[in-house]
C-alpha cells in the first residue's frame, strides 16, 4: 500500500474527529464546486439548475454526509456565498447573491431528472434530451474511449444494424435521416475507417444531446434524430493538454488561453494503420472490405496483386474571443478525411499491367458564431457556416480495361440568428430564422464505352421559429410548445412544423412525458448500385426534386425524389427512487417520402425506382440500478413494428423495413473503484429481414426470383464486450490512463447482411457479411 493512500486515510480520520457536527468537511483541500454537486446529486437524489457562470471558478470543502438537505444548502451557502434555494424536495438552483432571480436564465428549465443514466457524464433531462460529457464519463462495455457515436448506441431506441457509426438507426430510421451538429454546423460525415470509428474526437467535445422526439424548434432537418455535438464555449483560463494512442489511432489536444479575453482549442488524430498492421486493424479491415471491389479483387484467380494504404485523420480548431463582458466571437474549423489507395498489378497476355486506384472521403467546415447578452433577460446568437463534403474515387478494372471516376460533393451554406428572453423565472420564448442554400453534384466517368454524367442541384430555404418554454415554480411541470414555419423557394413549398415537449412530476418520484414533433428535409442519400465507390461507401447524397421525374441530356432520368416528412409521437413514464431508474417510452412515427434506393434493397426492388414510406410502433424499457458508488448495472429492452408501404410495390401491401429489430435486448453493468474502471455487457437482437430466391428459380432464366420481401430474416445477433480502465498519477500536474477491451469477446460470427448473386453457371449463391470478430484494443492517455 503506497505512502500516500495512508497518509490520505490519517488525515480523513484526524479532521473527522477535529470538527463540529454543523459544518463537517472530510478534505483539507477544496474542491471544484461542479465536481461537488455532481457527487451530491447522487446521494441526495436531487437535481441542481444554474449557469455555468454562476459557480465558474468556486470551491468547497465536502460536506458531510448525515446532514440534512436543510444542513447541507446550509453549509454550501457559507461556503461557495451563493444562494440556495430549495423548491420542492427535489430541485434546487443556485444563484448569485449579488444579483437578482433574473441572472439565471435557460438552463433552469432544464432540470436534470436522471443522473448517472447507464454510467456517469449521462444525464436525461426533462425535455426529453439525454446528455453526455466526455469529460465525466465513465464506462461502457467494449469501450475504453468516449467514442461520440458509439456512446449513443447503449440508449434505448438507437441502434446500427451493421455496427457502424455511419448507420446509426433511430427507432428505425436510416442514417440520413439523422441531423449531426458539430458546434452548430451540419456534417455530412460522420465516421472514420468508413464507419466504425466516429469522426468527432471526444476529448474536445465538452457536450452532446441526443434528442429521438419533441426537439427544440430551432431544429431543422433531421427526422428520426438530431445528435448536438458542441465544443468548451467559455473561456476560463485554464490551461489542458492530453496526448494519446490505441491499436487504431494516435491524437492530441490543447486548450491554452492566450490572453484573458482569448483561449484557442486544438485536436487532432491520426491513424497509424499505414504504418503498424494490428490485430486490431485487421479485424476493421476485414469488417469493412469484406464485400468490396477492393476484396473481390484480392480474391480472383486471374494473378492480380494488391499493394494498398489506407490513413484517415481529423483536425479541429476553435477560436474564442471575448471582445467584451457582453459580447463573443468564435470561429470553428474542422477537417474529416479518410484515404484509401491500392495498386492492382497483373500479366495480362505478357503484358505487365500497374493500376492505381483509390478513394477519398472528406468532411470540411467552417463557421463564425456572435453572441450578445443585452441584458439579464435577453440574448442573440449569430453564426454563419459552410460545409463541403466530397467523396471522390477512381477504380480500374484491370481484366476489363475500364476506368471509372465517381464523385459525390455537397456544399451547404447557412446563416442563422437565434433569440433568446426569459421573461420570468418560469417563462423563456424562443425565437428565430435560418437560411439554407445546399448545392449537390454527382459525377460519374467511365472511359470503356466511353460514359459521363454530371448532375447538380441546388435547394435554398428559409425557416422561421418561435417557441416558449414553461417551468412551474416547484418544478414539477416543464411544458415547451413551438413551431417552425419552412419555404422552400424552388418548389414554391411552404410548411409547418409543430413541436411539443411536457414533463409533470407527481408523488415525487414518478414523472409523465409527452413528446411530439412534425419534421422534413430535402437531402437524403441514395444506392444506385452495390459497387459504386468501390463497394465501400456506396451512399450518396441527393437533393428532392420535389416527387418530379426529371429528364435530362441523353435522355438520362432523374427519378422522383420527395420531401421526407415525418410525424412522431411519443408518452413515456419513468420512476427515479432510491437510486433505481425504470423507464418505459411507447412512441408511433411515419416517415413520408422515402425511396427505393434509399433504403438499400439487394433484393427483387434492387433496381426498382419507387416512392413510399414507413410507420413504426414500439416500446424502449430501461431499467438502471446503482448498488452503491461502485457497482451500476442496466437492463434495457426495446420492442418495434417496423413496416413499408409502397403503393407500387408488393401488391401495395406492407412489408417489414430493411432495419427492422423487433426485439433488442441488453444487459451490462459496471463497477467503479477509486481508479479503476470495468464494464461488460451482453448485446442481442433478432435478425434484420432479408428475401430468399423462391423455390421456382431457374438457371437458365438467367435471373433469380425472390420469395415475398423480407418474408425471412437473418439468424439473431449476440454479442459479448468488456472493457477496463486504470488512471494514475504521473506528476501533480500529469495524470494517465490505460485501458484494455475487448469487442465480441465470444467471437460470435453473426451474419448481418444476406444476398444472392449468379455465378458464371448461373446458380444462386448466397453472399454474407459477417461482423467483427473478436477484436481487443488497448489504449494509452497522458492529461495535463
Amino acid at each position: 500500500m503506497n505512502r500516500n493512500f495512508i497518509f490520505s486515510i490519517v488525515l480523513s480520520v484526524f479532521f473527522l474527529n477535529a470538527v463540529s457536527l454543523k459544518a463537517q468537511t472530510v478534505q483539507k483541500e477544496k474542491q471544484p464546486l461542479v465536481s461537488i454537486l455532481k457527487a451530491l446529486s447522487v446521494t441526495y437524489n436531487i437535481s441542481f439548475s444554474y449557469t455555468d457562470k454562476t459557480i465558474k471558478d468556486k470551491t468547497a470543502n465536502t460536506p458531510n454526509k448525515n446532514l440534512s438537505i436543510k444542513a447541507l444548502l446550509e453549509f454550501l451557502k457559507n461556503e461557495t456565498l451563493l444562494d440556495f434555494e430549495l423548491l420542492d424536495n427535489r430541485f434546487v438552483v443556485i444563484r448569485s447573491k449579488k444579483k437578482t432571480q433574473n441572472e439565471f436564465k435557460i438552463q433552469n428549465l432544464n432540470e436534470v431528472i436522471v443522473n448517472n443514466y447507464l454510467t456517469t457524464g449521462i444525464t436525461k433531462l426533462n425535455d426529453g434530451a439525454i446528455t453526455i460529457r466526455p469529460e465525466a464519463f465513465g464506462i461502457l462495455p467494449g469501450l475504453i474511449e468516449p467514442d461520440v457515436l458509439q456512446t449513443i448506441q447503449a440508449i434505448p431506441g438507437i441502434q446500427s444494424t451493421d455496427e457502424t457509426v455511419s448507420n446509426i438507426n433511430v427507432r428505425g430510421g436510416t442514417h440520413d435521416q439523422n441531423l449531426l451538429l458539430w458546434d452548430g454546423i451540419k456534417m455530412y460525415q460522420s465516421g472514420h475507417f468508413f464507419g466504425l470509428i466516429s469522426a468527432f474526437n471526444p476529448y474536445t467535445t465538452k457536450q452532446i444531446k441526443v434528442y429521438k422526439n419533441g426537439t427544440s424548434a430551432k431544429y431543422g432537418d433531421g427526422i428520426s434524430s438530431v445528435i448536438d455535438m458542441r465544443l468548451p464555449n467559455d473561456i476560463d483560463n485554464k490551461f489542458k493538454a492530453g496526448l494519446g494512442f490505441n491499436l487504431i489511432n494516435a491524437d492530441g489536444y490543447i486548450k491554452v488561453p492566450l490572453s484573458k479575453k482569448i483561449e484557442l482549442q486544438l485536436s487532432t488524430r491520426r491513424s497509424i494503420t499505414d504504418l503498424i498492421n494490428t490485430s486490431t486493424y485487421d479485424q476493421y479491415f476485414k469488417r469493412i472490405f469484406q464485400d468490396s471491389d477492393f476484396s473481390k479483387g484480392k480474391s480472383n484467380n486471374n494473378s492480380i496483386t494488391q499493394n494498398e494504404s489506407f490513413y484517415f485523420y481529423d483536425i479541429a480548431v476553435k477560436f474564442l474571443y471575448d471582445i467584451s463582458k457582453k459580447d463573443k466571437l468564435r470561429f470553428h474549423f474542422l477537417n474529416v478525411n479518410n484515404r484509401l489507395n491500392y495498386e492492382e498489378q497483373s500479366t495480362i497476355n505478357d503484358v505487365d499491367e500497374a493500376l492505381n486506384s483509390k478513394l477519398s472521403q472528406q468532411n470540411l467546415a467552417f463557421g463564425v458564431t456572435y453572441v450578445r447578452d443585452w441584458n439579464e433577460k435577453l440574448s442573440t446568437t449569430a453564426q454563419i457556416y459552410v460545409t463541403n463534403y466530397d467523396l471522390d474515387a477512381t477504380n480500374f478494372d484491370v481484366l476489363n480495361n475500364q476506368r471509372l471516376i465517381q464523385e459525390n460533393e455537397v456544399f451547404d451554406g447557412s446563416v442563422k440568428l437565434n433569440v433568446n428572453y426569459q421573461a420570468t423565472n418560469q417563462f423563456k420564448i424562443n425565437t428565430g430564422y435560418q437560411f439554407t442554400e445546399v448545392g449537390i453534384s454527382n459525377l460519374e466517368d467511365v472511359n470503356n464505352p466511353v460514359f459521363r454524367s454530371f448532375v447538380k442541384n441546388v435547394i435554398r430555404s428559409h425557416a422561421a421559429y418561435a417557441e416558449t418554454g414553461f417551468l412551474s415554480n416547484n418544478a414539477k411541470t416543464k411544458l415547451t410548445i413551438g413551431g417552425r414555419l419552412n419555404f422552400i423557394e424552388k418548389f414554391n413549398m411552404l410548411f409547418a412544423e409543430p413541436r411539443l415537449s411536457f414533463s409533470q412530476r407527481f408523488l415525487n418520484h414518478f414523472r409523465f412525458e409527452v413528446l411530439g414533433e412534425f419534421k422534413s428535409q430535402t437531402t437524403t442519400q441514395i444506392i444506385d448500385l452495390q459497387n459504386d465507390f468501390l463497394g465501400i461507401e456506396k451512399r450518396r447524397w441527393v437533393l428532392s426534386n420535389n416527387n418530379k421525374e426529371v429528364i435530362i441530356n441523353d435522355n438520362q432520368v432523374i427519378h422522383p425524389i420527395p420531401v421526407l416528412k415525418s410525424k412522431q409521437f411519443s408518452a413515456g413514464l419513468h420512476f427515479n427512487k432510491n437510486k433505481l431508474l425504470i423507464s418505459a417510452e411507447t412512441y408511433i412515427k411515419k416517415v413520408d417520402g422515402i425511396t427505393t434506393r434509399s433504403q438499400g434493397f439487394q433484393n427483387q426492388y434492387l433496381f426498382i425506382n419507387s416512392t413510399g414510406s414507413y410507420n413504426i410502433k414500439g416500446v424502449d424499457v430501461l431499467i438502471n440500478k446503482q448498488f452503491n458508488k461502485i457497482i451500476s448495472g442496466w437492463l434495457s429492452y426495446s420492442y418495434s413494428k417496423n413496416n413499408y408501404i409502397f403503393n407500387h410495390l408488393n401488391e401495395g401491401k406492407k412489408f417489414p423495413n430493411n432495419a427492422d429489430i423487433t426485439h433488442a435486448f441488453t444487459f451490462a453493468g459496471t463497477y467503479t473503484n477509486n481508479n479503476i474502471k470495468f464494464a461488460s455487457g451482453l448485446n442481442w437482437h433478432t435478425g434484420i429481414p432479408h428475401t430468399q430466391p423462391a423455390n421456382n428459380t431457374n438457371p437458365e432464366d438467367h435471373l433469380i426470383v425472390y420469395a415475398s420481401p423480407n418474408s425471412t430474416r437473418l439468424n439473431n445477433y449476440l454479442r459479448v464486450d468488456c472493457s477496463a480502465t486504470y488512471a494514475f498519477n504521473l506528476s501533480n500536474t500529469a495524470k494517465a490512463t490505460i485501458g484494455a477491451s475487448i469487442w465480441n469477446l465470444l467471437n460470435k460470427k453473426n451474419t448481418i447482411n444476406k444476398y444472392y448473386i449468379l455465378d458464371e453457371n448461373n446458380n444462386v449463391n448466397p453472399v454474407e457479411n459477417i461482423s467483427l470478430g473478436i477484436t481487443p484494443n488497448i489504449s494509452f492517455r497522458v492529461h495535463f
